[in-house]
């Protein structure tokens, strides 16, 4: 079951933290990069969490560029609150990382900023 916090000055759904582990995935574009390599990269060395790959082409089910921070549990709530300051208009996908990989992305995911349409056939 999912709560409701006010994060962004909206009612934004957030899923319980009852996982282990999470991705959080910083949506971004040509003129955005340098923004969102910043916050990436601030977010590594901060909290302890895992900075993945910046990529500049779609990979898997992101309609945009990307970069995954991993995490646990333990960080989510202050990752969260702090990615929220801190993205300037980016939007930010955040899920469970349980292996059902359709569920994490759908029924264990929520945003920070602008919800973005993803490519679900890929899980299919």
């Amino acid at each position: 079951m999912s709560k409701s916090n006010n994060i962004d000055n909206e009612s934004t759904v957030l899923p319980d933290n009852l996982h282990e582990f999470y991705h959080a995935h910083v949506y971004f574009d040509e003129m955005t990069l340098p923004l969102a390599r910043q916050l990436c990269q601030q977010a590594a060395s901060l909290f302890e969490v895992k900075l993945g790959r910046i990529h500049q082409k779609l990979v898997g089910p992101h309609p945009k560029w990307s970069c995954q921070l991993a995490f646990t549990r333990m960080e989510y709530d202050t990752l969260l609150h702090w990615l929220n300051e801190n993205r300037q208009g980016l939007s930010i996908l955040i899920h469970a990382d349980t292996g059902k990989d359709l569920q994490d992305h759908t029924e264990h995911a929520s945003w920070l900023g602008v919800p973005l349409a993803l490519n679900l056939a890929v899980f299919r």
